[in-house]
C-alpha cells in the first residue's frame, strides 16, 4: 500500500506542479507575444507618422554643385568635390524649412594644382586645422513666388559668422526641382588677409549652389501664393 500510495502521491504532485508552472509562464507568454508584436508594427507606425507629418526630402550629389569664385588678375574659381547637405522640415510650411551644408575644404577644385594647395595652405582655408566648411540656415522668408533669403551661420577658418543665402527654387508642386543660391562674403572677415604673389584679389569671394532635391515622403510643401 505504501508504494503505490506514493506514486499516487507523486504523480498528484507532477500535475499540480506543471500547472502551477503553466500559469506562472502563461502571463510571460502573452507580454513576449505583445512585445513581439509591437517591435514588428511600431516602427512602421513611426515611419508613417513622420512622412504624414512633415516633407522628407533627400539632396542628391548627381548634378549637384557647389562653386565658388573670386574677382582676381587672374581666373580663381572652382568647386568642392566632397560635401553633404541636407533639407529638413518641422512642418509643411515653407518657412520651417532647415538647410545645412557641410564641405570638406581639402575638396577644393580651381583646376590648378598650384591654386589649390596655396587656397588649402594657413592662408585662406587652412583645411590641416579647419577642415569643414559649414553654412547652416537660422532663418527663411519667401520673398516671391519662388524665391527666399535665407540666414544661416557660416564658418571657415574656424570663424563663424552670420551670412545670406539669396535662394531660387524650381519644380514647385511636383515633388522634385532645384535649389539655386548665392552667398557672398569677405574673405578678411574670416581671417584670410593674404595674397598670392603676383595675383591681384578682391576681398569678395561669391559662392554659389545647385542642390538637387526629390521629396521621398510626407506632404507637398506649403508655399505662400
Amino acid at each position: 500500500m505504501t508504494p503505490r500510495s506514493g506514486g499516487v502521491a507523486n504523480g498528484y504532485s507532477t500535475r499540480k506542479l506543471s500547472r502551477e508552472l503553466e500559469c506562472h509562464n502563461l502571463p510571460n507568454m502573452r507580454l513576449t507575444t505583445l512585445f513581439l508584436f509591437v517591435s514588428l508594427l511600431f516602427p512602421c507606425v513611426t515611419r508613417a507618422q513622420d512622412s504624414a507629418g512633415v516633407p522628407v526630402f533627400e539632396i542628391s550629389q548627381t548634378g549637384s554643385t557647389i562653386q565658388f569664385a573670386v574677382n582676381a588678375s587672374i581666373t580663381i574659381a572652382g568647386t568642392f568635390d566632397k560635401w553633404n547637405a541636407t533639407l529638413t522640415f518641422k512642418s509643411p510650411d515653407v518657412t520651417t524649412a532647415a538647410l545645412d551644408v557641410e564641405i570638406q575644404a581639402a575638396s577644393v577644385d580651381t583646376g590648378s594644382g598650384f591654386k589649390d594647395s596655396k587656397l588649402k595652405s594657413g592662408d585662406f582655408f587652412d583645411v590641416a586645422n579647419n577642415p569643414l566648411i559649414t553654412f547652416k540656415s537660422t532663418r527663411i522668408v519667401q520673398t516671391g513666388a519662388n524665391t527666399f533669403e535665407m540666414d544661416g551661420n557660416f564658418t571657415i577658418r574656424g570663424v563663424t559668422k552670420p551670412e545670406k543665402l539669396t535662394l531660387t527654387v524650381s519644380g514647385r508642386g511636383t515633388g522634385s526641382g532645384t535649389i539655386k543660391g548665392t552667398m557672398a562674403f569677405d574673405r578678411k572677415d574670416y581671417g584670410m588677409n593674404s595674397g598670392i604673389p603676383f595675383i591681384r584679389i578682391a576681398n569678395r569671394v561669391e559662392v554659389t549652389v545647385d542642390l538637387k532635391g526629390n521629396r521621398v515622403g510626407g506632404p507637398p510643401v506649403v508655399f505662400k501664393q
